[in-house]
């Protein structure tokens, strides 16, 4: 079986959320601390506790940032001092990080989905992207957080059905911005992950939250039936009125061995050599059947139906061999409940050779099969043909059935 990370997104999702998520899950807080305190940035510390939202115990995850005094030639204020970074500069950033190169590689992709989204909002080409949602200390420390624990865990397989958002107004540097903010709608838009309307008022999902799911996410869907291995669960700072959490599963798809998929394609330049070519391969890669239904198709074009019968264990080797062996660029895939009799096999001595005949069996209904191989041996050495000698092993099979 194979372990896949779910990120449950019922109540949102941001950056501190998916690091405390993670940690809770059993992520390594020593190697996450060991690149903290050499990240070459000196602007915040962190602090990672247990805590409680509406009931619900958690891990939460905070980024501290110090305070400055900071002086402007025609005003004097103190304020959150944070230096706005460009692309590169974060991508030299991550370069001097003590982390690996794979979260070095995630960290990155998470930030150009930021920068992207926050350079379609603003109308900038997106290395000129410098204000907060990229630069601001909280989210570098958030994002390279994060990528440091996926890597850590060695999640390459992550699911996210979707993200709960609130509605209202969230107040940034650009003034007060309508929820989703427009970072948020276009991540969700060039990732195709859906958003769904929560009923609660304040910002649910951050651009630095959806920008990490966007970029480990490689499914939208989880299987119809699955077991949970281990749960982390991360704790958000606003008030809702009800939990704020990000549930990090590991789960297990349980595979029922009696699930059954048909997988379709429609196809109108192979030759038949070709297509008989594509057959073996299915079975090759474990296919219970494989046919070919002559069809019409648009523009009254003649073509085949390739339609394929396979277990869940085989779906994904057979969808890879039809994508390989065939010129479709699409699939129809739907699972199929099935009746099956009861089998077994049972050997019956005829004059030529033993054959072995498959027995099936449901209620009061008893079918004897002659397995051809069988026949097929027996036929050649004695010169008699396959009927001949299917009619008499089924006969015998009967036959002995019925003095067991």
């Amino acid at each position: 079986m194979t372990s896949v990370l779910y990120l449950d997104g019922s109540c949102g999702i941001s950056g501190d959320m998916t690091v405390a998520a993670l940690l809770d899950l059993g992520a390594d807080v020593t190697k996450l601390d060991h690149v903290l305190k050499n990240l070459p940035v000196k602007e915040f510390d962190y602090r990672i506790s247990t805590k409680q939202s509406y009931g619900i115990n958690g891990c939460d995850f905070d980024v501290i940032l110090h305070e400055h005094k900071h002086e402007h030639k025609h005003q004097h204020a103190h304020e959150h001092h944070h230096e706005h970074r460009h692309l590169d500069d974060i991508y030299t950033l991550i370069e001097q990080a003590q982390m690996t190169d794979k979260a070095k590689e995630l960290a990155k992709k998470i930030f150009l989905i930021v920068a992207e989204a926050e350079s379609l909002a603003h109308g900038c080409p997106v290395n000129e992207v410098h204000f907060h949602e990229v630069g601001a200390v909280d989210s570098i420390v958030d994002i390279i957080s994060a990528a440091v624990l996926f890597d850590d865990l060695g999640i390459t397989d992550c699911i996210v059905t979707g993200l709960s958002e609130g509605s209202g107004f969230v107040s940034c540097q650009h003034g007060k911005l309508p929820v989703p903010v427009p970072a948020v709608l276009n991540i969700a838009r060039q990732s195709g992950i859906p958003l769904r309307p929560s009923g609660l008022t304040g910002e649910m999902v951050t651009p630095t939250g959806i920008a990490i799911a966007a970029a480990v996410r490689t499914r939208s869907s989880l299987p119809a039936q699955y077991k949970v291995i281990k749960t982390g669960t991360g704790l958000g700072k606003r008030d809702f009125g009800q939990a704020n959490m990000l549930r990090a599963m590991i789960i297990e798809e349980d595979q029922n061995e009696d699930q059954i998929y048909v997988v379709e394609c429609n196809i109108d330049d192979a030759a038949g050599e070709e297509l008989g070519y594509t057959m073996e391969k299915l079975i090759s890669a474990g296919a219970r059947d494989v046919h070919f239904i002559p069809c019409f198709m648009k523009k009254n074009r003649p073509g085949y139906i390739l339609r394929v019968i396979t277990g869940v264990k085989e779906l994904a080797e057979i969808e890879r061999t039809v994508f390989a062996y065939t010129s479709t660029i699409g699939l129809r895939k739907y699972p199929v409940e099935r009746t099956c009799m009861s089998r077994e096999t049972m050997t019956v001595s005829l004059a030529e050779a033993e054959i072995n005949v498959k027995k099936c069996t449901l209620g009061d209904i008893v079918r004897y099969y002659p397995e051809y191989e069988s026949l097929r041996s027996a036929a050649e050495k004695s010169g008699k043909s396959l009927r001949t000698l299917y009619e008499q092993a089924a006969l015998q099979a009967g036959e002995k059935d019925e003095h067991r």
